[in-house]
């Protein structure tokens, strides 16, 4: 059985080699990158703690780690970080792409 745990880890590592190895963006030098996942975090931490205090959401003890940041998963942060960087791996490389083409015409 596939926990938690490490599908997200898996999911984590796989989109930071997509990224990295297959786009070559280099989103990660980029401060603005970093902000805005702050911000991503900031909400994410807000609303996972409210939704497991009314117990909303549960979580099975037996395939996370256990390991919580303000009551989220370490798990539900990777998965985070693994949606946030994606989506923008694919916005950054979008928007070059239309640039390039914009710069071509």
């Amino acid at each position: 059985m596939i926990t938690y745990t490490l599908l997200s880890a898996v999911v984590l590592i796989a989109v930071f080699v997509f990224g990295v190895a297959v786009l070559k963006t280099e989103l990660f030098s980029s401060s603005k990158f970093w902000i805005a996942y702050s911000i991503v975090v900031f909400f994410q931490l807000l609303t996972n703690g409210y939704l497991t205090s009314q117990e909303i959401v549960t979580y099975n003890p037996e395939v996370i780690t256990g390991t919580r940041i303000a009551f989220a998963p370490i798990e539900d942060l990777f998965f985070g970080f693994a949606l946030v960087t994606l989506t923008m791996f694919i916005w950054e490389r979008i928007g070059s792409s239309k640039k390039v083409d914009k710069a071509s015409k």
